[in-house]
This record gives C-alpha cells, structure tokens and sequence, in this order.
C-alpha cells in the first residue's frame, strides 16, 4: 500500500471505477476539485465509469451528478447497483417470483425505479407483500428500531428480500447515517433471508468491466472510500483499487481504517482526495 496522489496514477491505468459518495460526492455537492479531475481523465482518453451502490437506476445517478456540475461527457458509464439489481429481477419473474408479486420497496424519496417497467406491483401493506426490496435508507429520519417494526412481520414469514445497496454507512446532507445494508443485516437478524447485489458483490463489476470493454482488469483502477465495499469488491474482480482519504472514514486515522480491515481489504494506493 502506497500513499501517492492522482495525478501520479493517471497514466499507469486506462479504466478508472469511481464510488459516487465519498469519493465524488460527500452528500450535498460536490468534493472541491473533482468534477476538475473527472474532465482531465476524459482530457488523457481514459475510460471513466462511476460504479455506485445507489439502488437507483443509472439515469437518475447520471442526472444527479450532471446537477453537481460534472459534465456527462466526461463520463462513459454509470453502473449502479439498482440497475443491475433490475436484471436479476427481470430474471425471476415467472420463476421464483410470481408475475405482478407485490413488493416492499424501502428506498429514498419513494423511488421504485428499479422495479417499473417490470410485472410487479409495489405495496406499503406488510401483511402482503411477496418480496423486500431495500433499495435505500432513511436512516436520517427513520430509527433502526422503527425498521425493525416493520419489518417483522415479512421477516417471519419468511418473505425474501433482495439488497440493491450493500453500504452499512450513507453521506447525507445531515451528516453519516446507516445506509441499506444495515437494513438487510437487520432483516437476517429478524430471521429474514436477503440475497445483495452491488459492491463487493462480483456481478456489479463485471457489468462494469464489459460496459466499458475493460479487457485488462489489472489496468483498471476502482477508487472508493470503503475498504469494506470498495476495496473489497475491487480485489475481487481483478482490479486495482485506491482508498480515498474522504468520505466515511476521512474523520479516522488511516492507521485505525487498516486496522479495522482484513489484508484482503487493504488499497494498492492511497489518495487524499479524488482531485489533480
């Protein structure tokens, strides 16, 4: 593990995966300097793909961060966690999942996004639902405990739920609060059964990796701010990966991040920030 800058990673990579919050975004706007880094990667010819545990679909991910001012043409992919999340269910209707099931959706803002277009009926009744979809977290406003209530009754029942963000840990306007995969390991912890799709999870990055004709994992860079996530999932697929020193973990000595870590989990590099 070698502490470095940007700047000198640029020409050692052709493909860079980018985490959106933490490394992008730190939950309001944008990191000083990045949407300035993101243009000199587009400038050098290199693939740019922004590799989100979002369980949003893709084009709501593009147009949130064309709003924080970074120019979509500096981008060549978005891949979130929703979007993927949207083939694996695609795939079960009919089979393991009944057509026009009824699903939970927990999410931000009332997005059901990732289940539209598809033959499924969203439903706030509990009693009835046939799948928990956890897309996202209102862990600023909605206690851990509250969850819980409503999430019993599925959880007994043996209703499966299926995770589109993995993050233990959101950024939000408020400041860090428990994020989606929290919410699934509370419904294990409930007796519930949740299958995950996103970072560290494999599928997620080979969409990543095909999307951009990466044909060389080990010349692709994933820079996040979670060793957990991050690091993690980048290791997995093959790629390199850079811990940023913003985000989650930027209030904690690097010293005590690693610590925390398994050596699986450990960066190639490590950055201050995503910026030149």
């Amino acid at each position: 593990m070698k502490q470095t800058s940007l700047t000198a990673l640029i020409d050692r990579f052709d493909t860079f995966l980018l985490d959106q919050f933490g490394v992008l975004l730190d939950g309001a706007k944008a990191y000083p300097g990045a949407p300035e880094a993101l243009a000199e990667l587009s400038r050098r010819g290199k693939s740019v793909g922004i590799l989100t545990n979002s369980g949003k679909r893709a084009g709501p991910n593009a147009d949130r961060l064309q709003a924080m001012g970074f120019d979509p043409s500096h981008i060549d992919a978005v891949i979130s966690s929703g979007e993927a999340a949207r083939a694996v269910l695609s795939g079960r209707i009919g089979s393991s999942l009944a057509r026009s099931a009824k699903v939970l959706v927990l999410s931000r803002g009332g997005d059901v996004s990732c289940i539209e277009g598809l033959d499924l009926t969203p439903t706030e009744d509990t009693a009835i639902a046939e799948l928990v979809l956890i897309t996202g977290s209102r862990g600023e406003e909605i206690s851990l405990d509250q969850y819980a209530d409503l999430l019993k009754g599925p959880a007994t029942r043996g209703i499966p739920a299926l995770c589109t963000n993995p993050d233990m840990t959101m950024l939000t306007e408020r400041g860090p609060a428990f994020g989606a995969g929290r919410i699934a390991q509370l419904y294990r912890e409930l007796g519930g059964k949740v299958d995950e799709v996103g970072k560290p999870h494999p599928l997620i990055y080979q969409v990543a990796i095909d999307r951009l004709g990466a044909a060389h994992p080990a010349r692709v860079l994933c820079i996040g701010d979670s060793p957990a996530h991050d690091i993690r999932g980048a290791h997995g697929a093959g790629c390199r990966a850079a811990l940023v020193r913003t985000g989650i973990h930027a209030d904690e000595p690097l010293d005590q991040v690693l610590a925390d870590a398994p050596p699986g989990d450990h960066p190639d590099f490590v950055i201050p920030s995503f910026a030149l």
